[in-house]
């Protein structure tokens, strides 16, 4: 039996020793996180569609810093390679197109048969941001106010270092010139700003490992509940999901669903190798300060804070 139950222990510490080493953040000469602790982070900027104020506009990140929240924006490329401020990666939900009775472009015609009084004043926008150059998409706005999809530059030059920065690269494409443009607008900014990077594709993280290891870097994940239809996509979510990753990425932070805080890899990095954990997206107070306990930072909209940005 001993001889049975040894070897099989053996395997056993093999894989937990495997799994810890892939899962492990950065241990050693990890920049400083005191920059971005203590402040609540605006997801998206403190945008209040309601008001007019949409996500990721230019008014929402002014209204941000107006108010003193760290801001955390999502960047990805037009299709002339401008860096812009977009988080979906397709433009229907938050692009509007100039009225078609004005206008009557074919992207925005009505369908054939279609009366007038059928076309919206401001229709959808088909397509996705890198289908488009960064002239083109200044036709449209966002919503239905005067906002335009900014530049991630124009969003620098607002902000202006006056708060700490979470931005996230968005993984459309795995296209590293993202990570090169986006570096070298951030670079130009650290001479008078705080800010750090996240993303979902872990090669992205990793690229910023070993070209700009000063940067504070973070990986973000969820449990993704909706199951991915091809094998390669489950694949890659499976392994998001759980951080192991990680090995490649060596992250500063976990920016983790705070819905699934209990995954055992997110405890594992904040517990046993002091990683700094950052929730994603709080939508109450309740949610905020039921979370203290399992995050450090906090990512959040549709609410205002009761004790502000510093609360």
């Amino acid at each position: 039996m001993i001889a049975y139950l040894l070897p099989m222990l053996g395997v056993w510490l093999l894989l937990t020793v495997l799994y810890l080493w892939m899962v492990m953040p950065r241990m050693w000469n990890r920049p400083g996180k005191e920059p971005f602790m203590g402040v609540l982070y605006a997801h998206r900027g403190l945008f209040d569609h309601s008001a007019g104020i949409p996500e990721n506009s230019l008014a929402a990140f002014r209204r941000a810093v107006d108010a003193g929240y760290g801001i955390e924006l999502d960047v990805q490329l037009t299709a002339d390679g401008v860096p812009v401020v977009f988080h979906d990666g397709t433009l229907a939900r938050m692009a509007r197109g100039e009225s078609t009775k004005e206008k009557g472009s074919v992207a925005e015609r009505p369908k054939e048969g279609a009366s007038s009084s059928d076309v919206p004043e401001t229709p959808e926008v088909s397509g996705r941001v890198l289908d488009y150059t960064l002239k083109e998409l200044r036709r449209f706005h966002l919503l239905d106010s005067e906002e335009k999809i900014p530049t991630f530059e124009e969003v620098l030059n607002l902000v202006d270092g006056r708060v700490p920065l979470i931005v996230e690269l968005k993984a459309e494409t795995l296209d590293f010139s993202l990570c090169e443009k986006v570096d070298a607008l951030l670079r130009e900014y650290g001479k008078k700003g705080i800010y750090c990077i996240e993303s979902f594709q872990p090669l992205f993280v990793c690229w910023f490992r070993f070209r700009h290891p000063e940067v504070f870097r973070g990986q973000l994940s969820t449990s993704f509940q909706d199951p991915a239809s091809q094998i390669g996509a489950r694949i890659f979510h499976f392994f998001v999901k759980h951080l192991l990753c990680n090995f490649l990425t060596r992250p500063d932070f976990i920016a983790y669903n705070y819905r699934c805080r209990n995954n055992l890899s997110r405890r594992l990095c904040r517990a046993w190798f002091s990683s700094t954990a950052v929730a994603w997206t709080i939508r109450s107070e309740k949610d905020l300060e039921d979370n203290r306990a399992f995050f450090d930072l906090f990512i959040f909209d549709s609410f205002l804070p009761k004790g502000g940005p510093h609360g």
